[in-house]
């Protein structure tokens, strides 16, 4: 199907729903349901981001300005999954709390416009995943319109720069939660420390990078394989080391695998197949 063909497809799908309100993460997938949203349900269309310490900064920024870019009305909502036991204490689950709040918020917005459907950003490449936050998707009866059009990430992306929309090529930015290693409570300094630590590796050039954090203030660096010669030159390698310490963390090291994406969410899968128990530390080698 050549890209315009599947647009039309996705705006048709949107416009089916006859009102939705979208859940806004700013991420490249909810950003092209929004603009699809736009494309075809107008003022019947609204995009709601949910706004709480996991949210890296910059992204709430940027959701503001591509919702002005759509034209699609802009809804901020304020979250409290962080006050939450079962969230904090960042088991397994942890993103179906996170996402049930969401959907909660992102209900009640759909409830007072009287708005017919609640849409998200995932995509058939998500369906493979272990991801609690698609359970929680479901008790809340949401749409997934790019699954529901048989999109996968690079049509996401090939949809949003034939939209010419900015976020083609932006990297996957999950919330700061899922950089924490399951067990390791979720507190709001944890969460800014995680966020000061990938602001300050990208100040060096680097865009796709994670800062995962492990029992014992260990922090784990996860960036693309030809990126480690530049990691470990001794200048580089001290400076991230001091910064990062200075942040508070005790110990940094290198996942010599390099950057995936869902890397914990690959040990959960190991537990759940094998039924042992995976030590979150294996993958890491110190610097």
């Amino acid at each position: 199907m050549e890209i315009g063909e599947q647009a039309n497809q996705l705006v048709e799908c949107l416009k089916s729903y006859g009102s939705a309100a979208v859940a806004f993460s700013a991420g490249v997938d909810s950003t092209v349901v929004a603009a699809a949203a736009w494309r075809g349900l107008g003022d019947s269309a609204v995009a709601v981001t949910g706004v709480g310490p996991a949210l890296a900064e910059g992204e709430l920024e940027q959701a503001r300005t591509l919702a002005k870019l759509i034209g699609i009305r802009h809804i901020e909502a304020a979250t409290a999954e962080i006050e939450q036991t079962p969230y904090k204490a960042n088991g397994p689950d942890r993103c179906f709390h996170c996402k049930t709040e969401l959907y909660t918020h992102v209900a009640k917005v759909a409830d007072e416009l009287g708005l017919a459907a609640i849409a998200n950003g995932a995509n058939t490449d998500d369906l493979g995943d272990y991801r609690p936050g698609m359970k929680a998707a479901a008790d809340f009866s949401v749409r997934s319109p790019l699954v529901e059009c048989g999109i996968n990430k690079q049509g996401v992306r090939e949809l949003a720069q034939h939209w010419g929309l900015p976020v083609a090529d932006k990297p996957a930015s999950p919330c700061l939660a899922s950089r924490l290693a399951y067990g390791v409570e979720v507190t709001p300094e944890r969460l800014a420390r995680v966020d000061a630590a990938e602001q300050f590796l990208r100040s060096f050039g680097v865009r796709e990078l994670r800062v995962s954090v492990h029992h014992g203030e260990l922090a784990r660096i996860e960036l693309a394989p030809e990126h480690l010669t530049w990691l470990v030159e001794p200048k580089i390698r001290e400076s991230i080391v001091a910064r990062l310490k200075e942040l508070g963390f005790k110990h940094v090291s290198v996942d010599l695998t390099g950057f995936q994406s869902g890397s914990l969410n690959q040990l959960v899968q190991l537990e759940r197949s094998s039924g042992a128990c995976v030590d979150s530390h294996t993958k890491t080698e110190m610097v």
